[in-house]
């Protein structure tokens, strides 16, 4: 869509010269903004990986082989589609916005920080034509919805299950995690409509997301992933207090933290931490993690603490009924509850738990041959899908003539 409104706003007449612009494309970074800049940059690239929209994409997808060719084809399609952003921005900062239909606060000033967040919709709305800015305007409301109410659903979704199913209740019924879903849904949407009242940047709200997810989430995930024998739920605790007190330590001033630790090149006029201290957070819960976890495998192999207490049940007091749980086979769907694990294969189900169209042992994208069932009369025939086949009966023995003697 962003394609389609480019020509018509790069033609508009208001729009200068877009690419010989060498003071606006062009500029230097301070020497004391290093530290924030290395700290963003590893932020971005880094904190966007353990993002449930990117593992939901892998974790649907037919192989392990097609899930890194899915990444890697999405890695240059983020490429191609940061494209249209930086040409609508670059097309807004050339345009003489005095010179359309939009109303200019000061003569020589149309463009403040308060506009700066609406530049898309701008760009759409007064530099496009009609039919064009209605369809623009119209994909911009429809990405919007859709995207908030798949973050609202997912949010309620997880906490009725990981949270009160597997936690507080773990014998509700489906009709009770439906319900407390549905609950879940106002409480979620009144803290994100919240949220979007109170702070007043787009972008800054976004990268204070991947800012937790790269100081909480990305160590834990990097262990569980590529070291997971060397980490388990202590060092998983551990590391999740450890990051989010470093981090908010350090304040933010979008919502409002002042900072309680200076951490080296501190700016007192702007309130600033200069030293890149999301990147000390993210090192120090990795190695909490990986230290408690030695640590609490170490006192209890070792004898230093009795089995009983281990009260996360993690180490050596694990309960009876709970199975190890190694690396699922290609083909194969684990579904964990609390206590329990049960494996799905994929190719022999088929009551709608998997697709059974999907042969995940191979990339190969041949049918899988249909099951057959053998027939009194000694046939072979297909057993359509959710056909029921009834045992043989059971016929008695006959009944022995008794002679009398």
């Amino acid at each position: 869509m962003y394609w389609l409104c480019i020509p018509f706003a790069w033609n508009h007449s208001a729009v200068g010269d877009v690419m010989n612009m060498e003071d606006d494309w062009i500029g230097t970074v301070p020497s004391e903004q290093y530290g924030v800049y290395l700290d963003y940059c590893l932020l971005l690239v880094f904190g966007g990986i353990p993002w449930q929209v990117y593992f939901q994409r892998v974790l649907s997808s037919k192989s392990g082989h097609k899930a890194q060719l899915l990444s890697y084809v999405a890695a240059f399609g983020c490429l191609i589609m940061a494209v249209p952003p930086v040409m609508i921005g670059a097309i807004a900062k050339a345009t003489a916005w005095n010179e359309t239909d939009f109303e200019c606060e000061a003569p020589d000033a149309c463009i403040t920080s308060e506009n700066t967040a609406m530049i898309l919709p701008l760009v759409i709305q007064y530099l496009t034509p009609s039919f064009v800015s209605f369809i623009g305007l119209g994909a911009i409301s429809a990405a919007v919805m859709s995207s908030a109410d798949s973050s609202v659903l997912s949010a309620a979704s997880m906490f009725s299950r990981n949270i009160w199913k597997l936690i507080f209740r773990q014998n509700a019924s489906e009709t009770e995690v439906i319900w407390v879903m549905k609950f879940a849904i106002f409480i979620v949407g009144f803290l994100a409509t919240t949220l979007a009242l109170t702070i007043p940047s787009i972008y800054g709200l976004w990268y204070l997301s991947s800012d937790l997810v790269y100081v909480i989430l990305f160590p834990q995930l990097l262990m569980v992933v590529h070291f997971k024998n060397h980490c388990n739920l202590y060092g998983s605790l551990g590391a999740y207090i450890v990051g989010v007190l470093v981090r908010f330590l350090g304040g933010e001033q979008m919502i409002g933290i002042p900072p309680l630790i200076k951490y080296p090149m501190y700016d007192e006029e702007s309130g600033t931490q200069l030293f890149p201290f999301r990147t000390l957070a993210m090192v120090l819960s990795g190695s909490t993690l990986v230290f408690f976890s030695w640590f609490s495998n170490w006192v209890f192999f070792s004898g230093t603490l009795a089995p009983k207490y281990d009260f996360l049940r993690c180490v050596v007091n694990i309960p009876e009924d709970v199975q190890t749980v190694g690396d699922p086979h290609e083909g194969e769907m684990t579904v964990m509850a609390c206590h329990s694990v049960v494996k799905y294969n994929a190719t022999d189900e088929m009551n709608g738990r998997v697709n059974p169209a999907l042969s995940l042992g191979s990339d190969s994208d041949e049918d899988i041959p249909a099951p057959t069932t053998a027939t009194p009369d000694g046939k072979v025939k297909k057993r359509l899908v959710g056909e029921i086949i009834s045992p043989p009966p059971i016929t008695s023995p006959k009944k022995q003539d008794q002679t009398k003697l």
